[in-house]
């Protein structure tokens, strides 16, 4: 007897109690069972009846002196042995020409498809028939070792059982040979194929589908329309069998990936095999994703993907797992299967028979799949989305479902952080522009976050970046009162401002939000209360919830600041230089304004803003009242006057409510004069004991002046009408002459008179003093020596802005002169101490500057005003300490 017996010596132990007659005819059976057990393996007599028999009759011998062992192990090991040199090497060496095999290279070649998907198929079919061969030889034995049982036992052995454990056995060498020999290359093979069978009943499916807009195809219907698409299984029973006869009049195609599915099953690749056709599901997943997506963020998408997740992937693999046999029925106890994922019921696919928990199973992967690819697009461009938005409103509310699904908006806000910084935070985007991406993010990131917890993190570096610019608190205040809300590009007209928009938002979202303590019932309040959620871990501990249950914009904005009276300072500082430059009494959208501010800072805060509105309609009044006396008491020496009192509207003002009025002297035309102090005169006999003093260069003055050839309108500051009036009755002046004439500065002049030149209205000429320039009347335009003629009817706009200057004094210069109070109590401090840190100057202040003037002035206003000192050379700053200038 020859035998390999490292491994059975249990077995052999039996042959030391065995007489020399019974090892004779172990000895005989044992090689009549490896001579039958060969020639099986090898397939000469596979079919022979008396072949099987005797290998059956020899391992039942062998098995009742018990050596039932010895007979499974060689066996086994013949088989491992023939699987390996003429299975596993055979299976590998069809793939071996593909070793450097390129995906993306063999979309191209139509040729080396088919050939791959022909060699796959092949080597499939010929390793499934070899191992179903051997899996006829492990039957025979099988059927020995149950009669073995049967006579040992005395009773019917459970021929399933021993079948069982065999077949599984075998199927784990199978598995092994294959794994210990496998090419990293052959992965990639499977993905391929699978991803290019699903292509093409892709394509089949959109050819064979009456509706694009389900597939995907065509997504124009609007985001509202789509929410209320139904979404149920009786609805869709339908259309979903609709879609399911594509795939089963194609059956063919999907027959052919079923078998390439069972036969990498047989092998034991399962997990492999899965592990492709999903791969390939998903990246084509991900593929119609993006199509869809894109770069159209006016349509929602969501819908659409899912639509299209219902009609190809889900389809395939109903009808694959169908033909491969692995469902359960809609009636069993999963058939009921729900996601908490899922945003609508399962599908169950009553009376077809089809595998319900595992299609649920496989909805649920891809659309968490759907949900995070689409995710990521979204936050990728959010930035864009944001630009665009309200338009963009369908992609934010699609990005708001992604994120409920995942969970990951620490994403989002790290990435569009990210965004903001390298896109927005930039010396190159002006003041403006930020903060009307910063009111755009708001509104936008209220819809996915109601709460503001994520929102806060996403504004703090816009916040903290806008603090720095000299100009932020003047462009807040132009964002919320002025027509277009801040973007001078943008949507809007006169009387629709931001805070306007605010304030309807504000109701409206009062409106929808019921208080919970005063109108909601008591089951209102139960269901209230079992909808309650923790706020999230991200969350601001010093708010509460209550705090973030509506989102203020406007608090947002204000707290960009820090404070609201800096604000309220600067809308005060803006009102006064647009209430001196109007040439009329309109302030209906003033007043407007005023009340929306009053409602969100109090009225206090307002009271001095009011008060210069009131004299505005105190003086409309007033100045009705003083031409009311003209008709009653005319003057012989007014009708002399070469201006009338009904051409002057005066603008009075309480100085003491009223920001520094810049004030400049400038001589006017004596009938100017004289008309101004006779108005004085009557406002006095009027508003007894009340005297008027006269801000000669505020205002504005409508001049008609009349050419020899041409007629010109203007309307322009006192200072520019004085200018161009001394011209009436002398053609030239030089520069210093008309300058003590005026009354004003030669710089002063020479920058004014500019406008006049650049209308044609006068030209320049060198005098005899090189300093001193020369200015002639242009009577004809002939004398300028260009030819055409000019539109006399023109009206020109308000001049005397163009060099900056402005009627109020700034906020910045207003706190520094304000500042300069404190001036010597800082250059004390720092003789006493040698140097010290900004917070010590500023505590030391506030300690100490307790009476008239008091210290109230902000941390950021005293740096403003020591790095002021700084560039005046009057401090030095070095390593955040401030020092004395030596």
């Amino acid at each position: 007897m020859t035998c390999d017996t490292s491994s059975s010596g249990c077995d052999l132990d039996i042959l030391d109690s065995l007489s020399d007659d019974s090892i004779l005819e172990i000895s005989e059976n044992w090689n009549g069972f490896c001579a039958s057990s060969e020639s099986l393996l090898k397939g000469s007599d596979g079919d022979d009846s008396s072949l099987n028999a005797e290998f059956v009759m020899r391992a039942e011998n062998l098995c009742k002196h018990g050596l039932a062992s010895l007979v499974e192990q060689h066996l086994f090991r013949s088989i491992e042995e023939i699987f390996e040199r003429n299975g596993a090497r055979r299976f590998w060496s069809y793939f071996e020409p593909y070793s450097n095999f390129a995906p993306s290279e063999t979309n191209k070649d139509p040729i080396l498809e088919e050939e791959i998907q022909q060699v796959i198929c092949k080597a499939l079919e010929e390793i499934s028939s070899q191992k179903q061969f051997q899996e006829k030889c492990l039957s025979l034995l099988a059927h020995a070792l149950q009669s073995y049982e049967e006579d040992k036992l005395q009773e019917k052995a459970n021929p399933d059982s021993i079948r069982d454990y065999l077949f599984s056995k075998y199927q784990l060498i199978v598995s092994s040979v294959l794994l210990t020999s496998l090419p990293h290359h052959f992965p990639g093979i499977l993905h391929w194929y699978f991803k290019g069978r699903l292509e093409e009943l892709s394509t089949i499916a959109a050819a064979n589908s009456e509706d694009e807009d389900e597939l995907g195809m065509n997504d124009k219907m609007d985001l509202d329309e789509k929410t209320k698409l139904p979404y149920k299984c009786g609805d869709m029973d339908s259309d979903i069998n609709q879609k399911y006869a594509v795939f089963s009049e194609n059956n063919k195609l999907v027959k052919n990936i079923g078998m390439v599915v069972r036969n990498l099953r047989n092998i034991g690749f399962t997990s492999m095999a899965e592990d492709a056709y999903a791969s390939a599901i998903f990246f084509l997943l991900k593929d119609k994703v993006h199509d869809l997506a894109g770069d159209d963020y006016r349509s929602s998408v969501l819908e659409s993907i899912k639509a299209w997740i219902q009609a190809v992937p889900l389809q395939f693999l109903r009808a694959l797992l169908d033909y491969l046999g692995d469902f359960t029925s809609c009636d069993g106890p999963s058939s009921g299967l729900k996601s908490p994922l899922a945003s609508h019921p399962s599908l169950c696919y009553s009376g077809t028979g089809i595998p319900s928990e595992g299609l649920v199973r496989w909805q649920l992967r891809l659309e968490y799949y759907a949900y995070e690819t689409l995710q990521d697009l979204r936050i990728a461009k959010l930035f864009e989305i944001i630009v665009d938005y309200p338009d963009s409103a369908p992609a934010i509310e699609d990005l708001k479902q992604c994120l409920e699904y995942t969970g990951q908006h620490s994403k989002l806000v790290d990435s569009f952080i990210s965004s903001l910084r390298y896109r927005l935070l930039t010396a190159g985007a002006s003041t403006n522009d930020i903060l009307h991406q910063y009111v755009s993010t708001i509104k936008a990131l209220r819809t996915i976050d109601p709460a503001g917890v994520f929102l806060e993190a996403v504004g703090e570096p816009i916040r903290e970046y806008l603090r720095g610019r000299k100009d932020t608190i003047k462009c807040i205040v132009t964002m919320l009162t002025d027509g277009t809300g801040g973007n001078p590009n943008g949507p809007g007209s006169s009387g629709d401002s931001l805070l306007e928009e605010l304030n309807r938002d504000e109701e409206s979202q009062e409106n929808t939000i019921v208080d919970d303590d005063i109108n909601t019932d008591d089951k209102q309040a139960w269901i209230n209360a079992q909808n309650w959620e923790p706020d999230p871990v991200e969350a601001d501990p010093s708010k509460g919830s209550r705090y973030r249950r509506k989102v203020d914009i406007l608090g947002m904005i204000v707290g960009i600041i820090g404070s609201k009276d800096q604000l309220v300072n600067e809308y005060r500082v803006m009102l006064a230089e647009k209430l001196l430059n109007k040439s009329d009494y309109d302030i209906d959208a003033e007043i407007r304004t005023l009340e929306l501010l009053k409602i969100h800072f109090g009225e206090s805060s307002m009271q001095k803003c009011e008060i210069m509105l009131n004299d505005l309609i105190d003086s409309k009044r007033t100045n009705t009242n003083i031409k009311a006396t003209i008709k009653h008491q005319a003057q012989p020496e007014q009708r002399d006057l070469d201006v009338s009192l009904d051409n002057l509207n005066a603008t009075i003002i309480s100085s003491n409510f009223w920001p520094p009025i810049q004030d400049e002297a400038v001589n006017l035309p004596e009938p100017v004069e004289q008309l101004l102090t006779d108005y004085a005169k009557r406002y006095t006999e009027i508003k007894t004991p009340r005297k008027l003093i006269w801000k000669k260069n505020l205002g504005s003055v409508k001049l008609e002046l009349q050419f020899e050839d041409r007629a010109m309108q203007f309307n322009v500051t006192p200072l520019h009408a004085s200018i161009i009036m001394q011209f009436q009755d002398q053609k030239k002046w030089t520069s210093k002459d008309l300058a003590a004439a005026v009354g004003v500065p030669v710089d002063v002049l020479n920058r004014r008179i500019n406008f006049w030149i650049s209308k044609g209205v006068l030209v320049e000429s060198m005098g005899a003093d090189s300093a001193d320039h020369a200015f002639t009347l242009v009577e004809t335009m002939n004398d300028t020596g260009k030819s055409g003629t000019i539109d006399g009817g023109c009206e020109e706009l308000l001049a005397g802005d163009e060099d900056g200057e402005r009627s109020v004094a700034s906020v910045e210069d207003q706190l520094q002169k304000e500042m300069t109070v404190y001036e010597k109590f800082i250059s004390g401090m720092l003789t006493n101490f040698g140097s010290m840190a900004l917070d010590r100057i500023h505590n030391t202040l506030k300690m100490f500057c307790i009476a008239d003037p008091t210290y109230d002035k902000s941390l950021q206003q005293l740096q403003s005003f020591l790095s002021g000192l700084v560039a005046e050379e009057k401090l030095e700053f070095r390593d955040g300490m401030y020092f004395l200038k030596k």
